[in-house]
């Protein structure tokens, strides 16, 4: 399918909006909400947030080139021009409902059917597989890092100009709500449930409140589209039921239309298992580590089956997955070390996985972990930290590092009163500490788990450890 251009008339049509100034033949090229990175021909749209307000910098986006911008009023400093060539001004009632108005119709317009992904763990990872399961047939986009929120998802969505077969996106929360203004928007083909977990838990009374938001994926569904849901997670199927749309499981060791059994954990070198799914039977094998990942793995397989991927065909490209970087990245160190760089963020049960996948590694390399604070847990916080305490002490660890707040203490107490040595422990408020301590630790042979939510920043804990042993 041929890319198609979006004019200045198009997007003032599909906001609602009125154009104030330019000519409504112009083209719009790339969209920014960021001033500072305008080029020229590009669009610029002035988002106003709770600590900014991109009115401020429409002036200096048109100076730096941009061919017009989306304002929910013309800003001072800003004169209106009665000529066609001024840069186009796009008066819209809100900028951010703009935004989205514009994605939908560029999502409409493209022609492309469009793969939604949503859960509380394994989105990014579960995307990234089901693009590389897509693109054995099809030209293939898939949304960039994680802009999978009410601003990211549409920007991505405006690449859909580029006419791929398939978009594949993903669909982030921590409200109520917010996924169902992310479905309105992407208005999905085929919708992927890959759990109901703790992350975020400080934002909703409970793991079931959590359920009914992720619920909201079902929304607007049609008949001729598609849920695939897991089936290892009964607050999922609860929901799932419901769709009216055709409803495709996966799972592991339970009845499932994309069926995992035999299920042979490798370690460090993945998972081995025996797939059935509708398409046939086959011995499947992957380098993504633990059981969380062999899910996501079944789940994009789901996807890539439903649309016509040979079986074949996926069984050998997930032979040669890769994790994304610091999502279990194995990082074997000149120096001797091997770290599991799983620091790009965290939650309790995607650590208590990481954990489990930890345990499961033979040899007789020491293992370790350095691990930060879990946060956006409210109340729960502490009984969750403690919990993956004891999960530490379970997997058998020589040493342990926590960092963060009184959290990440409670999850070193509790990994001391299950069992680590005290002197095996410690705890440390800075991720500088954590890194110091880390590197007073380590010694060759070691195997160390780094995993953190971002602000806590364990990212450094790894750097620092590249430079001393690379």
């Amino acid at each position: 399918m041929e890319p198609f251009t979006l004019t200045a008339g198009e997007v003032a049509a599909a906001t609602a909006g009125e154009l104030v100034q330019g000519s409504a033949r112009q083209s719009i090229g790339t969209v920014s909400i960021d001033s500072r990175r305008i080029a020229a021909g590009d669009f610029f749209i002035a988002i106003r947030g709770e600590r900014f307000d991109g009115h401020r910098f429409v002036a200096d986006a048109l100076g730096s080139g941009a061919a017009g911008a989306m304002v929910d009023a013309v800003p001072d400093g800003v004169a209106v021009r009665s000529d066609t060539s001024a840069p186009v001004l796009i008066k819209v009632g809100d900028t951010t409902a703009g935004l989205q108005d514009m994605a939908r119709d560029v999502r409409r317009r493209s022609g492309s059917r469009v793969v939604a992904i949503t859960g509380s763990a394994g989105k990014t990872t579960t995307k990234e597989v089901t693009a590389e399961f897509l693109s054995a047939r099809y030209r293939v986009f898939r949304n960039k890092g994680n802009l999978n929120n009410h601003i990211g998802l549409p920007l991505s969505l405006l690449e859909l100009r580029q006419k791929p077969d398939v978009a594949v996106v993903e669909l982030g929360m921590n409200h109520p709500g917010e996924i169902r203004t992310l479905v309105g928007i992407a208005e999905p083909d085929v919708r992927v449930w890959t759990n109901v977990g703790d992350a975020h838990l400080g934002f909703f009374a409970s793991p079931d409140a959590i359920a009914d938001a992720k619920g909201e994926v079902l929304d607007g569904a049609k008949a001729g589209d598609v849920l695939v849901a897991n089936a290892n997670d009964p607050r999922v199927m609860s929901h799932a039921r419901a769709f009216k749309g055709r409803l495709v499981t996966f799972g592991l060791d339970v009845a499932a239309d994309v069926q995992a059994s035999g299920i042979e954990v490798l370690g460090l070198e993945g998972t081995v298992a025996h797939v059935r799914t509708p398409a046939g039977a086959t011995r499947f094998q992957t380098p993504l580590l633990g059981l969380g990942n062999l899910a996501n793995v079944l789940a994009a397989t789901a996807v890539a089956l439903e649309l016509g991927v040979p079986l074949s065909d996926v069984v050998e490209r997930a032979r040669g997955l890769r994790p994304a970087a610091r999502r279990g990245e194995i990082l074997r160190l000149p120096g001797g070390v091997t770290v599991m760089d799983d620091s790009y963020n965290s939650s309790p049960s995607a650590l208590t996985r990481a954990l489990e996948t930890m345990g499961a590694s033979s040899g007789s390399a020491r293992k370790a972990a350095v691990l930060g604070e879990m946060l956006e847990l409210g109340a729960h916080s502490e009984r969750l930290h403690a919990e993956c305490g004891r999960a530490a002490a379970a997997a058998g660890l020589d040493w342990l590092v926590t960092v963060g707040g009184a959290p990440a203490r409670a999850l070193a107490d509790a990994a001391v009163a299950a069992g680590m040595r005290f002197a095996a422990v410690m705890y440390v408020a800075t991720r500088d500490e954590a890194a110091a301590a880390a590197l007073e630790w380590v010694r060759p042979g070691d195997l160390i788990l780094v995993k953190g939510s971002r602000g806590i920043g364990t990212d450094l804990v790894v750097d620092r450890l590249k430079v001393e042993f690379d």
